[in-house]
């Protein structure tokens, strides 16, 4: 099953996990090389951060690209109050996920809700958001229905609109909300062996 795969390949990973200041970091060094960075509220098991970092075709280590989580703002710089300003009224598209829902959050959008076009997009595999104004256009996909190869669903997506944020649900399929709570599971029994760092261990595979 798609499920068990996406599960035996996290397994396979290096595991490292960190606590501190409520949060439980889990890095995992993937066999081809891959990065994933994961951050947990230790008490309710949220997804706070997800991001994945890749080698490039020399061999460094690329920049770290965010999956889940706010976005870190860039540098201001010697930028003008104004220009600062400017750049706060721009969208602003992040992923925040509930236990139940996939959750993507689109700040800075004052139009009312019914100029607002959210659809499933089956042969692309994606969501796309479009506005009857012209005015934004985003389409983007969701990677976890892509690792654990399902299908989109359109009766999953439904959107809301208030405090100029569009925000958009998707109902996580059951396979994917068990995939999650056997990995939470894992997370919290597996072995551990630690490395001398301060509340820092490895996760050890359990194979017994």
């Amino acid at each position: 099953m798609a499920v068990t795969s996406w599960l035996e390949v996290l397994r396979s990973a290096e595991k490292t996990a960190l606590l501190q200041d409520g949060k439980r970091m889990v890095h995992y060094l993937f066999p081809d090389g891959k990065e994933m960075a994961e951050e947990y509220d230790e008490k309710t098991s949220e997804l706070l951060v997800r991001k994945w970092r890749v080698k490039n075709a020399l061999g460094a280590l690329g920049q770290w690209q965010l999956e889940v989580g706010e976005p870190v703002p860039s540098g201001t710089g010697n930028l003008g109050s104004e220009l600062i300003k400017e750049s706060n009224a721009n969208p602003i598209f992040m992923r925040k996920d509930t236990k139940t829902n996939f959750q993507w959050r689109i700040r800075n959008l004052p139009y009312p809700k019914d100029v607002y076009s959210v659809s499933v997009a089956q042969k692309e595999r994606c969501i796309i958001v479009r506005t009857t104004n012209k005015k934004y256009y985003k389409k983007f996909s969701i990677p976890d229905l892509d690792r654990h190869q399902l299908p989109l669903d359109d009766s999953a997506l439904s959107f809301a609109h208030a405090n100029c944020t569009l925000i958009i649900s998707y109902q996580k399929p059951k396979e994917v909300m068990a995939a999650e709570s056997e990995l939470q599971k894992e997370l919290k029994k597996g072995k551990i062996k630690t490395d001398g760092a301060a509340h820092r261990v490895t996760l050890v595979n359990d194979t017994g």
